[in-house]
């Protein structure tokens, strides 16, 4: 007896991101105030990262409520009603909480509660892989509207002491909604991980040794000239491989917006990738700091309100980081 075919969903000729929004906490930080607690000076950060100042959160201001406040912004640019929207998707690598995650929170402060919501763990490259995913929930039909957050407070895991990260990180959440297009508005991802040198960017202890002993907080650690050299490398090979999987020259892009990870990085991959003198490049890292996942969309959404990319032109999203992962995609901008 043959069984009968399972039914499936009926898929859509593409997605596009239909609207953005972003949080920023009010207190900016200085290099003068960080260069207090670390032997370093504000003319050694900017030489070594861009980074004039970040944005610290205050005690009031979690990964769930920043994520709230630049969703409901989202929705709102978009035109989308909270109840329309089937799935959350939050990337963070700054949630305190293992369980429960942080997305059906937000999901239920947004006034999505009946959303499907999850965590998305991939680092500084979580956005571009969340985004990837809803893109790929929208055409399957699986579900109508997807908010993909990225929402970050590195001030909880970060040493403030420590030379090779204090001055690095900042605060902050970018939200999209992602919707059906008549006209593929996500290009094709260009994903991959490179676990074996998974130490390069990660916490120096777990948190099983703060509980069984007297070991301090867990915080995040990393070996910056060797992340510098893989992803001045990398990512030039993967912004290629993204710009051929969507049929797109590097000339014709209006923006670049890789992950605000350091200002040399930027400019690297930007001079390699031989941009056309009219496409805008990110730099918020300058006044925001490396926001991890929440890096992408806040940069995304700086270019945008100053005016430097018009929307509806195409934008390289690259994200890297942590694990190491990396994840690539040309999206058109809302």
């Amino acid at each position: 007896m043959t069984a009968n075919a399972l039914r499936t969903t009926r898929g859509q000729a593409g997605s596009r991101i239909l609207g953005i929004g972003v949080y920023r906490p009010a207190r900016v930080v200085g290099n003068e105030e960080v260069c207090a607690r670390i032997d370093s000076s504000d003319a050694w950060i900017r030489r070594r990262s861009g980074i004039v100042t970040r944005r610290f959160a205050g005690d009031e201001e979690t990964v769930i409520t920043m994520a709230t406040e630049a969703s409901v912004k989202a929705l709102a640019h978009a035109g989308v009603d909270a109840a329309a929207v089937s799935m959350v998707l939050l990337a963070s690598m700054s949630h305190l909480e293992q369980a429960p995650a942080a997305a059906p929170q937000v999901a239920h402060l947004i006034g999505s509660g009946a959303a499907a919501a999850t965590d998305i763990g991939a680092g500084c490259a979580g956005f571009c892989h969340a985004l990837a995913l809803a893109d790929s929930l929208v055409r399957s039909g699986s579900v109508g509207h997807v908010l993909v957050v990225g929402s970050e407070k590195m001030s909880d895991i970060i040493d403030p002491e420590d030379r090779g990260t204090a001055f690095l990180f900042g605060d902050g959440a970018g939200a999209v909604v992602v919707g059906p297009a008549e006209t593929p508005g996500i290009g094709p991802v260009v994903w991959g991980s490179d676990g074996e040198r998974h130490r390069l960017i990660a916490h120096d202890g777990s948190w099983r040794d703060t509980r069984d002993s007297s070991a301090p907080w867990p915080v995040l650690r990393m070996a910056g000239p060797d992340v510098f050299r893989w992803a001045t490398r990398r990512v030039p090979e993967v912004s290629r491989q993204a710009l051929d999987a969507a049929g797109i020259d590097a000339t014709d892009l209006a923006a670049f917006i890789p992950h605000q990870a350091n200002a040399r990085i930027v400019d690297s991959a930007a001079k390699a990738l031989g941009l056309a003198p009219h496409t805008a490049v990110a730099r918020d890292i300058v006044e925001s700091g490396n926001t991890s996942a929440a890096s992408i969309p806040l940069a995304m959404d700086s270019l945008l309100s100053q005016g430097a990319a018009p929307s509806g032109g195409h934008a390289l999203l690259v994200g890297f980081g942590a694990g190491l992962v990396h994840a690539a995609q040309v999206v058109t901008l809302p």
